[in-house]
C-alpha cells in the first residue's frame, strides 16, 4: 500500500540565536548533523525522495557529502535554493530585504520540485523516529488529499529549552481531533514548576500536555496553489514589510476559508531541538543514548 513519499526539510535559516549555520552542525563524531537523523528515520519509514531548501551560505562541501549519501543509500536528492526573487511574480519590483521570506515562502521554492504528498520539517528539530511512521501512515492510508492535510503536534512540555524561552504555536483542536487554530506564542518558558508564557504583561499557564506544533506538518502538493496566491497577498498588502510568510498562518488561512482540515496527531517520540548553542549538549547525550539503545547505528551511513 506504499506510496511515493517525500521529505521535504527546510534548511535556509540563518540561526541568529544559534551563532552558527546549526543546519549541517554535526552532533556527534560520525559529523551527521540532525536533518541527517531526520532522512534516515524517513527512509525507514518508507520515504524515497528528499528535497532540501538551503540558503547560499551552505557549504559545498556539505553538499557533496549529503549527494554522495544519497547514492550510496539510493534515494532521490534534490537541492533548492530559497533566494530573494525565488518564485518571482509577474511584474513585480522585489523589495530590498535582508533576508527571504519565511518558512511558506521556503515550501513555496520546492513547488516545481515535489508533485507527490510531503512532510515538512525544520533541519534543526529532531522529531524521533515514531513521528515519520505515524506521517508515513497518514499518506500510505491515503488520508492526504487536496482537502485534507496532517500535522504531529508534541506536548509543549517536551519541546522547552533549559537556556532561554521558546517559540511555539499552541495548538487548539476540535472534538476530533482537527486543527481549529495554531497560534504562536514567543516566551514559552518552565518557571517554579510550571509552564508559562507572557502575554500582555500577565503570566498564562500551559498545561503540559497542551499540543504545540513544531512545524512538522503532512501536506498534499495542491497546497502550493494556495501558498502562491497567499504569498502574491502578502508581498502586495506591504511591499517595504521585514515581516515573514510562515507556513502556520497559511495553514490557518486554508482552515479558515474552508479549503482544507488539518488531523493532529500527538507524537509519541520525544521532540529535541537547538534554539541555543548551549541546547547541543543535551542532544548530543540523547542521541548517544539512543544508539547505546540500539535506535541508531554508531555511524548512520557507514
Amino acid at each position: 500500500m506504499s506510496s511515493k513519499k517525500t521529505l521535504l526539510i527546510l534548511a535556509g535559516g540563518l540561526g541568529s540565536r544559534y551563532k552558527g549555520l546549526k543546519q549541517v552542525d554535526g552532533i556527534l563524531e560520525n559529523g551527521s548533523p540532525i536533518l541527517e537523523y531526520s532522512i534516515y528515520d524517513a527512509l525507514e519509514a518508507g520515504f524515497s525522495k528528499v528535497v532540501i531548501i538551503v540558503n547560499t551560505l551552505i557549504p559545498q562541501s556539505y553538499i557533496e557529502r549529503l549527494n554522495a549519501i544519497s547514492q550510496a543509500r539510493n534515494f532521490e536528492l534534490h537541492w533548492v535554493y530559497q533566494e530573494m526573487n525565488s518564485i518571482p511574480l509577474q511584474g513585480f519590483d522585489y523589495p530590498e530585504r535582508e533576508k527571504p521570506w519565511g518558512t511558506a515562502h521556503a515550501v513555496l521554492c520546492a513547488k516545481y520540485a515535489i508533485q507527490e504528498p510531503f512532510i515538512m520539517i525544520n533541519a534543526d528539530d529532531f522529531y524521533g523516529k515514531e513521528a515519520y511512521l505515524l506521517a508515513a501512515n497518514e499518506i500510505d492510508h491515503h488520508h492526504i488529499s487536496d482537502s485534507e492535510f496532517g500535522m504531529i503536534a508534541y506536548p509543549v512540555s517536551t519541546t522547552l529549552s533549559g537556556h532561554g524561552t521558546v517559540a511555539r504555536g499552541i495548538c487548539t483542536l476540535d472534538a476530533e481531533n482537527y486543527l481549529v487554530r495554531v497560534e504562536e506564542q514567543t516566551s514559552i518558558q518552565k518557571l517554579n514548576g510550571s509552564i508559562i508564557y507572557t502575554e500582555n504583561g500577565q503570566n498564562i499557564k500551559l498545561d503540559p500536555d497542551t499540543l504545540v506544533s513544531m512545524n512538522f506538518f503532512i501536506f498534499n502538493p495542491h497546497i502550493f496553489c494556495s501558498l502562491e496566491a497567499y504569498f502574491y497577498d502578502f508581498i502586495e498588502s506591504d511591499p517595504t514589510s521585514k515581516q515573514e510568510f510562515y507556513i502556520p498562518s497559511v495553514v490557518q488561512r486554508m482552515i479558515d476559508e474552508n479549503k482544507v482540515k488539518v488531523k493532529v496527531k500527538a507524537s509519541p517520540s520525544q521532540w529535541m531541538g537547538v534554539t541555543y548553542a548551549d541546547d547541543k549538549k543535551n542532544i548530543k547525550d540523547f542521541l548517544t543514548s539512543e544508539i547505546k539503545n540500539n535506535r541508531y547505528p554508531e555511524d548512520l551511513w557507514s
